[in-house]
């Protein structure tokens, strides 16, 4: 891919209604704990200067979670609410805030899912590559020389991760520490290229399809390490529908179906 002129940041606060209880508290913490309220705020000064907009994706919540972000368009008037009258799942919220990054012309777009356990102050690391043209994409991965089950991570997690992700690595190709992790950078090149429109499944597998389309289009992927954080946040997403999507998601690619969506998608370009 032609290296490109970075000048703006697209920050997208990923809220979905499947991941935080209470949602309306967890996201107005996450918020306030994150962005340069006062004198707090873990988002480094370089970041908040650079972003041109920060997307908050409301997927059909009915906690209050809108009213938590227009109360913070106030102090933040780059702060973009987008709405979802009903849940559309976790890859339809995505659909819709990838896609308005891209439109608000962001070169630069950090998905960042706002349940806690993903450290915005790494975000300048996970920068660098791209800016310096060496990826197309970037993951935070937990598992990246790191030590999840010390930053919290329930035994059964890590294990499922380490299983499912070394059998993604010998379908898809890969040498990914994981494939599950909540914290993706792209450029803007990059999410113009991949026809994430055309993903059908709403599930939690969305990131992994992005990877799977990338690894065919021959873009750079790249994992960096972050830290694991496990608090008292309380996950709705289940181990074992999870891993039947994955499992799933493996199989549409020995069959090829990713390979006709990035051929079709070609073709509709032409």
């Amino acid at each position: 891919m032609e290296p490109s002129r970075i000048s703006r940041l697209s920050i997208q606060l990923f809220v979905v209604d499947a991941i935080l209880t209470p949602l309306s508290l967890g996201i107005a913490s996450w918020l306030r704990a994150t962005l340069p309220i006062g004198t707090g705020g873990a988002l480094p000064e370089e970041i908040v200067r650079r972003t041109s907009h920060f997307i908050v994706v409301d997927d059909g919540s009915t906690d209050g979670t809108a009213e938590v972000a227009r109360r913070l368009q106030a102090r933040f008037p780059n702060l973009v609410l987008l709405q979802h009258p009903a849940n559309l799942g976790y890859g339809g919220a995505a659909k819709t805030g990838l896609s308005r990054s891209v439109g608000l012309g962001g070169d630069l777009v950090v998905w960042l899912h706002a349940d806690g356990q993903y450290a915005p102050e790494a975000i300048p690391r996970l920068l660098m590559p791209l800016e310096n043209n060496r990826a197309d994409i970037v993951q935070g991965s937990r598992f990246k020389g790191g030590h999840p089950l010390h930053g919290g991570m329930p035994l059964y997690k890590y294990v499922a991760n380490r299983v499912l992700s070394m059998l993604q690595n010998l379908v898809f190709g890969l040498r990914l520490a994981e494939y599950h992790s909540g914290y993706m950078l792209y450029r803007r090149e990059a999410l113009q290229a991949i026809p994430f429109h055309a993903f059908a499944s709403r599930a939690f597998t969305f990131d992994q399809e992005m990877i799977v389309v990338s690894k065919i289009l021959g873009l750079r992927i790249m994992d960096l390490p972050i830290p694991t954080r496990y608090a008292d946040e309380k996950s709705h997403l289940k181990p074992i529908p999870y891993g039947i999507d994955v499992l799933r998601l493996m199989g549409r690619y020995v069959r090829g179906d990713y390979h006709r969506l990035v051929t079709d998608a070609r073709s509709a370009r032409l």
